[in-house]
C-alpha cells in the first residue's frame, strides 16, 4: 500500500480510448469519492483532461485502482493495460511535479496543464477525498510548477503559431497598451491569439469573420467588436497589427487594399501576420515600405528556435522535480517515524501502566514494599527488553551484522 499515480497520455493511448477513460465534470464529484473508497485513507484526486486521465491516490494499491478504473468505465482489461503507466512513491511524486510543470505535455512547456491540475485538486477537496498528505502533495507540486516557470526559461519562448504571432507583435510594439488589432476570421487559431492579446492588455480589438454570428460569438468573451469581411475596408486603416487565420482559397488583403489602408495612416508602419495556408495575405504586400508581412513559415522558424531552447530549460526543470521529489518523501518518511514512535511509546506505556497496577494491588494486600518495587523494576526491563532481545538473537544467528549493528545503535550501545 502506497501513493500512487495511474494513469494514460497522448503518448501511450489514442484519442479514441483517452475519451473513452476521460471523466466528464459532472461526474468527477462522484467518481473521486467511489475512487478514495478504494484507499485506506480515503484520498484520491483525478486530473482529466483532453491530453491525460490520471489518478492519484494515498496508501492504495495500484492493480486495485485499476480494476476500478476498468470498472468504472466498463473497459476491456487487454485494452486498457498496454496503455497504462502506474508510478509508486517518489516515482509519483516525481510525475504529479512533471505534469504540473509542462514537462509531460504534447507542447514541452505549456502552462495550461497547471491550472487543470489546481482546478482537479479544489473538485477534490469539494468532494471531501483529500487530507494531509494529498493536500500536502499537490501544494507542494503547485509550488514547484512556479518554481520552474522562475528559475526556469521553459515558459518564456513561444512554441504555437498564435503564441509566437503575439509575441512577435510584443517585440515590435514594445507595449500593447495601445495598439489596435484587426483579427481576420474566427476558429480555434484566432480564438487563442485573442486570448494571447487579452492577456497582454492590447488596447482593442476587431474580429472580421465571413459569419458575423460566430464573430460576435468570440467577441462577447473578448470585448472586441465583430464585422464582415465585406467591412475590412473600413476598418483596416485604423489597425496596427493584423492577423489572419482563415480556411479562405483566395487572398482576403491585396496589396491594393493595403496600400491605401497605409496611406490613410500617413504612413504609420502596420505589421501583418498571416498564419493561413493558403495565405490569406498577397506576398506582394511585403513589398509595401510601411508594411512588416510575416507568413506561417516566419513563425515556425521562430517555433523550432524556441523549442530547443525550451528543452534545454526542461533540463533545468528536471533537476528541480528530482530534488523537490527527493524532500517530499523525506517528508513522507518522518511522518512514517513519528507514527512509529508514537505507537512505540504507546505500547511501552502500556506496559508500564499494566506492571505498576498488579504492584499496587500487592502494595494494597500488605505485600513487602522493597520486595514489589524490585519485582516490578525486574518485570518491566525484561518485557522492555525482550522484542529488541529476540531481534539481536536472530540478526545474530543469521549472521546479518548491518542488521546487528543498526540495532546496537538504537539501543544506544555503539554511541558513535
Amino acid at each position: 500500500m502506497s501513493l500512487v499515480a495511474i494513469g494514460i497520455n497522448h503518448k501511450t493511448a489514442t484519442v479514441d480510448l483517452r475519451e473513452k477513460v476521460a471523466f466528464s465534470p459532472d461526474r468527477i464529484h462522484d467518481a473521486m469519492k467511489s475512487l478514495a473508497s478504494r484507499t485506506r485513507t480515503g484520498e484520491a484526486v483525478i486530473v482529466s483532461t483532453c491530453n491525460r486521465t490520471e489518478l492519484y491516490c494515498n496508501n492504495a494499491d495500484k492493480n486495485d485502482i485499476i480494476e476500478w478504473l476498468e470498472d468504472y468505465h466498463q473497459l476491456n482489461h487487454e485494452e486498457l493495460m498496454p496503455c497504462i503507466y502506474a508510478y509508486e512513491e517518489q516515482v509519483a511524486v516525481k510525475h504529479l511535479m512533471r505534469v504540473a510543470s509542462g514537462l509531460d505535455s504534447l507542447v514541452l512547456g505549456e502552462p495550461q496543464i497547471l491550472g487543470q491540475v489546481k482546478q482537479a485538486f479544489v473538485k477534490a477537496k469539494e468532494a471531501g477525498t483529500t487530507a494531509a498528505t494529498i493536500d500536502r502533495l499537490f501544494q507542494n507540486t503547485f509550488s514547484v510548477a512556479k518554481k520552474v516557470r522562475t528559475d526556469t526559461e521553459i515558459g518564456a519562448a513561444a512554441v504555437s503559431v498564435a503564441f509566437a504571432a503575439v509575441s512577435m507583435a510584443k517585440h515590435i510594439f514594445s507595449s500593447l497598451s495601445t495598439t489596435k488589432v484587426l483579427l481576420i476570421g474566427a476558429g480555434e487559431t484566432i480564438e487563442l491569439v485573442a486570448k494571447h492579446l487579452k492577456d497582454n492588455g492590447v488596447a482593442s480589438m476587431v474580429v472580421a469573420n465571413r459569419t458575423i454570428e460566430r464573430a460576435q460569438a468570440m467577441c462577447e468573451e473578448f470585448n472586441a467588436t465583430a464585422i464582415t469581411l465585406q467591412q475590412i475596408p473600413d476598418f483596416l486603416a485604423k489597425a496596427d497589427i493584423v492577423i489572419s487565420s482563415t480556411a479562405s482559397p483566395l487572398p482576403i488583403l491585396g496589396k491594393g487594399m493595403v496600400e491605401k489602408a497605409l496611406k490613410q495612416r500617413r504612413h504609420q508602419p502596420m505589421l501583418l501576420v498571416d498564419i493561413a495556408v493558403p495565405r490569406d495575405i498577397e506576398a506582394e504586400v511585403g513589398e509595401l515600405d510601411d508594411a512588416f508581412l510575416y507568413t506561417v513559415d516566419d513563425l515556425h522558424s521562430i517555433i523550432e528556435q524556441n523549442m530547443a531552447s525550451r528543452k534545454e530549460a526542461a533540463e533545468q526543470a528536471e533537476l528541480i522535480t528530482e530534488d523537490q521529489s527527493h524532500l517530499f518523501m523525506e517528508w513522507i518518511r518522518s511522518l512514517e517515524s513519528v507514527d512509529s514512535i508514537r505507537e512505540y511509546r504507546s505500547q511501552s506505556l502500556a506496559i508500564k501502566d499494566e506492571l505498576v497496577e498488579r504492584a499496587l494491588n500487592k502494595l494494597s494486600q500488605g505485600g513487602d514494599s522493597e520486595q514489589v518495587i524490585i519485582e516490578l523494576a525486574n518485570r518491566l526491563t525484561n518485557r522492555l527488553i525482550h522484542s529488541p532481545t529476540q531481534s539481536l538473537t536472530s540478526a545474530s544467528r543469521q549472521g546479518d551484522l548491518n542488521t546487528v549493528g543498526l540495532l546496537r545503535t538504537a539501543l544506544g550501545l555503539d554511541k558513535n
